[in-house]
């Protein structure tokens, strides 16, 4: 089985290099800062300068914005944006990722007007409204109300762990709006404008600080009947489309995890102890040997995703089997990555004197969170029992 890149990817491989090398500092915190307001402005710019060379949405149709181009591609594209830690390259939380390609299968030709060419020029941001203080992994559990009075729905009601919502100019937002339908069919989605009075953002402190996570109040806030997406109370089954976008995620945190693996291992090089590098202690060579099987495997599994995409396959129970792999494989190289640095790995990101400014630590107390984003673990292996192995329910 060859899988090598034809010249041609991999010449527009060292044409992102290129573009990196030239518009990236060398010493960017990364993706960790990526919400942070005091960095917001430089993510925005990138976005843009992205959206300008038409890479943001480089798979997408020509006529919604995007370059027509192969999902091998976009798969370049996205492997070598994470791997430098590039930020803005989703417009926040879901825009590139699930609201635009969501909306291009459900959304009205109003609404894919709207939307899409702001999102591929990089100038407008997104959130996703799903979690609820009472509805997390049992989403259809949803609670926040949206009530139709003339061409308007009236919502209320509140949502958590809202990623980026603090820096969000829309929100895709999941409600319910048939109360007395069983909870699988009576939810409907809606596309929110941030800007609209009676939306309140509250920043959630967690242990690794306040990366992304907010809470949203809705007090009688008024949305047009135009900003329905798809059919009324029928939310459910249009979310389900927009989570195997979302799952396909893993090829992101496959890329991820190999740039984490990478510089742990040149951490062992470099840092000695006892007069020997660390990278000759066998405990440590073995536990970095198993986390780079496992990179490699979450590669192959999220070049798979891929393939099947470009052979016009929708992946489905293959997108769980990615996201569980690698978001937990992504947890074990920062376990591995603290034990290796010892009481070094428990200081905070960009603290003076933590190793690789900090990212193992930032990357052990977020992997919990990762492990519950998009489905958990469990949820996500229940899909590939029923769907992948055909067990039963």
């Amino acid at each position: 089985m060859d899988f090598s890149f034809t010249p041609e990817q991999e010449a527009f491989r060292r044409e992102i290099r290129q573009w990196i090398k030239e518009e990236m500092p060398p010493d960017l915190g990364g993706l960790e800062g990526e919400y942070d307001p005091k960095s917001f402005e430089f993510t925005k710019q990138i976005a843009k300068k992205l959206g300008a060379k038409g890479w943001l949405t480089l798979a997408w149709p020509k006529e919604y914005g995007g370059q027509g181009r192969s999902p091998i591609e976009q798969l370049i594209y996205k492997e070598e944006m994470t791997y430098h830690r590039v930020p803005g390259t989703d417009m926040g939380v879901g825009g590139i990722s699930w609201v635009g390609p969501t909306l291009m299968l459900l959304g009205t030709e109003e609404q894919k007007k709207e939307h899409l060419p702001p999102l591929a020029a990089g100038e407008r941001w997104w959130c996703t409204g799903y979690s609820e203080p009472e509805a997390g992994s049992d989403m259809a559990a949803v609670k926040c109300r949206a009530v139709l009075q003339g061409d308007e729905y009236i919502i209320n009601g509140q949502k958590v762990w809202t990623s980026g919502a603090h820096i969000a100019d829309w929100c895709w937002l999941l409600v319910r709006t048939g109360p007395e339908e069983p909870k699988h069919r009576g939810l409907s989605l809606f596309l929110v404008d941030m800007k609209t009075p009676g939306i309140t953002v509250r920043p959630v402190i967690n242990m690794a600080g306040h990366h992304h996570f907010n809470e949203v109040f809705f007090d009688d806030v008024r949305v047009p009947k135009a900003n329905l997406v798809g059919e009324e109370n029928r939310g459910w089954y249009h979310v389900v489309i927009a989570l195997d976008f979302e799952r396909t995620a893993g090829v992101i945190m496959a890329a991820h995890g190999r740039r984490t693996l990478e510089d742990l291992l040149n951490f062992a090089k470099e840092t000695k102890v006892n007069g020997q590098p660390l990278s000759k202690d066998p405990q440590v060579r073995q536990k970095l040997a198993e986390l780079a099987i496992e990179v490699e495997v979450g590669r192959m599994l999220a070049y798979r995703i891929i393939w099947m995409q470009s052979q016009g396959m929708i992946p489905n129970y293959e997108a769980s089997m990615i996201k569980v792999f690698a978001s937990e494989a992504m947890q074990r190289i920062a376990m591995v990555g603290t034990q290796i640095m010892g009481l070094y790995g428990q200081l905070e990101l960009n603290s003076k004197w933590a190793p690789l400014q900090g990212r193992i630590e930032n990357a052990y107390l977020n992997s919990v969170g990762s492990l519950i984003a998009a489905g958990t673990s469990e949820i996500q292996r229940n899909i590939i029992a029923i769907r992948g192995l055909g067990l039963p329910r």
